[in-house]
């Protein structure tokens, strides 16, 4: 975990290019049996943006991005990705998690496929992309996360900062319009948290719209436009970075960034 104080000097990410709203979430409610997990949750998210969401465990972060794919399902309230509500209605699912990649705390490589096979085999199966196309793509992205040297080897022969960025790569091959990462570099030795974030940090200035759940605060003040602090399941304080750390309101978030920062 990154504990430094993040430099106040620190110039604030540039405004996202783009008004234009791709993720809208109105009044959204979800419960794990009697467990009131997200309560009313309201966020809109722009084109471009980039978004760090921070918390205690158990805040509900990981499961706000889970449901931004369906991967959980909100019981109450809307979520609008691109312009297609998240229902029960599969085809929707389908259409957003096409243009939405996840990247997970565990690294979810099939162990008996190589790099490349990993990285191609999403557009093979869900684009119908002929092999030879879609291992070019791959390679593309493996250059991209620079680890192309890696490709003919299994996911066991990586370290874990390779094999994270292996799984960038995977989502990345999918030409997604948004990237959700939940907790990227939590697994990974210290010395590997560098790599996967230089990867995260050269991904957000090419203008992806980013969510990323992360205690990475150094990351924060670099990429993000927006801090969202959670708690209990809420959306506690949402501020630019720099404002976040230096003029937090609640004491909650102040609490929370003592708690992170300075020990």
């Amino acid at each position: 975990m990154n504990q430094e104080t993040p430099a106040s000097s620190t110039t604030e990410a540039p405004a996202p290019s783009s008004d234009e709203k791709i993720i809208t979430i109105n009044g959204m409610h979800k419960w794990f049996d009697d467990f009131h997990v997200l309560k009313n949750i309201n966020l809109e998210v722009r084109r471009g943006e980039r978004i760090v969401i921070c918390g205690p465990s158990g805040s509900g972060k990981s499961t706000l991005i889970r449901c931004i794919n369906r991967l959980e399902e909100h019981q109450q309230g809307t979520i609008t990705v691109d312009g297609t509500e998240l229902t029960q209605d599969l085809k929707n699912i389908e259409i957003v998690r096409s243009e939405v990649g996840m990247v997970f705390q565990q690294f979810n490589l099939f162990p008996h496929l190589t790099v490349l096979e990993n990285v191609a085999l999403a557009p093979i199966w869900v684009r119908k992309m002929p092999r030879a196309e879609a291992e070019e793509s791959a390679m593309k992205y493996l250059e991209r996360v620079k680890i192309p040297e890696q490709a003919l080897k299994y996911p066991g022969q990586l370290s874990g900062g390779q094999q994270q960025r292996v799984a960038i790569a995977r989502s990345l091959c999918m030409n997604p319009r948004i990237m959700l990462f939940d907790e990227p570099t939590s697994a990974l030795d210290p010395e590997m948290i560098k790599e996967v974030l230089d990867v995260m940090i050269e991904l957000a200035e090419s203008g992806m719209t980013m969510l990323v759940v992360t205690h990475e605060m150094g990351f924060a003040t670099a990429v993000a436009h927006r801090v969202i602090f959670m708690d209990g399941g809420e959306i506690i304080e949402e501020k630019p970075p720099q404002e976040f750390f230096e003029n937090p309101e609640h004491d909650r978030t102040k609490l929370f960034l003592s708690q992170i920062l300075h020990h």
